[in-house]
């Protein structure tokens, strides 16, 4: 795909632009790797209370560089400048561990473009964070992320085998990408009719005396004032305590999601009605979750055109459209809270 924008150049990319975070670092090395182009990345995450690499962000980096067998100058904690290089996709099964409790998931955004293009099935074996702040979380990636990318054409099997929560970390997630070099193009300006609402409560093993899951699915059930079609209550062993909620509701044409996650202080109660809050407030929009549209530009303009009704158009979504029109023949276009892509 794009054979023709593919001849070796170097790509330059302000990393101040926009938000100014690690979204432009993943974006540039996903694109870089898919499109074969060399990129250089300046001002790393200038806008960041802490600027340059942090280790999420370099395990990212060095895990794509792993699948495409790039060249990388720059590769260290607190690098301003990345300048990433890369060769040709590999197959096979790859092992990642973060080493803190940084986000599995948005290590998977870098790595999912660039896999789709391998000559063969993509494993992920990744330690790290699992439900985290600032980041989507497990559940998030698998029911409602992979469903959009379901309805491109892509075959992804996530298994969540061990939760991880800050600060520790220590969660693994398991992910097995089949190649897909042709994605469908996504049009979604209509959810269609509600069909159910699925949840789920998470739990450090330690609070489960408490019934700290259960408390959280309850209040959420109770603010929703709706039925829940599945509850699911996990307990699971972590090396760190903690407590998440992520729910997702089923429309015909799509999926909403949202998440919480508890912290020490805040009663359980609290959890279940935040997430509830979250959830019915994307209900109350036309189109697809806050979340969800930054994570699908990259596989929109893979396939080189769609249109999708957001329920707001983040700024991350702008940047993220920002770096995509850097290495693809194409242009997005945003308007009120449509986004569409097109070739050029």
């Amino acid at each position: 795909m794009f054979k023709n924008h593919m001849k070796k150049e170097v790509i330059e990319i302000d990393g101040s632009f926009g938000t100014g975070g690690g979204q432009i670092i993943r974006t540039a090395i996903a694109m870089s790797a898919l499109t074969n182009k060399a990129c250089r990345i300046k001002n790393v995450r200038a806008k960041r209370e802490k600027p340059g690499l942090r280790p999420q962000h370099l395990t990212g980096v060095k895990a794509v560089a792993q699948l495409c067998q790039a060249k990388i100058k720059g590769a260290d904690i607190g690098s301003r400048e990345l300048v990433f290089m890369p060769s040709k996709i590999k197959a096979g099964i790859y092992n990642f561990d973060i080493g803190t409790a940084g986000s599995i998931t948005l290590v998977l955004q870098a790595l999912m473009p660039a896999a789709l293009h391998a000559p063969d099935i993509v494993k992920f074996n990744i330690i790290g964070g699992t439900n985290v702040p600032l980041a989507p979380s497990a559940e998030y990636f698998q029911y409602v992320f992979s469903d959009f990318l379901a309805k491109m054409g892509v075959n992804i099997k996530t298994e969540i085998l061990r939760y991880g929560f800050f600060p520790k970390g220590g969660g693994k997630m398991k992910v097995q990408v089949k190649p897909c070099k042709k994605l469908k193009p996504l049009s979604l300006t209509e959810r269609g009719g509600l069909i159910k609402i699925d949840c789920w409560s998470i739990a450090s093993s330690g609070l489960k005396q408490a019934k700290v899951a259960e408390r959280q699915i309850e209040s959420f059930e109770k603010q929703l004032k709706q039925k829940i079609n599945k509850k699911n209550i996990i307990y699971a062993d972590s090396p760190s305590p903690g407590t998440a909620i992520h729910t997702h509701a089923h429309y015909k044409n799509c999926k909403l999601g949202a998440d919480t996650l508890g912290k020490r202080g805040l009663p359980a109660e609290k959890v279940g009605k935040k997430c509830a809050n979250l959830l019915l407030e994307e209900m109350k929009g036309g189109g697809v979750d806050s979340h969800a549209v930054d994570q699908l530009l990259p596989f929109m303009a893979l396939a080189g055109k769609g249109k999708i009704l957001a329920n707001s158009i983040t700024e991350h979504a702008r940047t993220n459209s920002f770096v995509i029109e850097k290495f693809l023949p194409v242009k997005f276009k945003i308007r009120d809270k449509v986004i569409e892509v097109s070739k050029v």
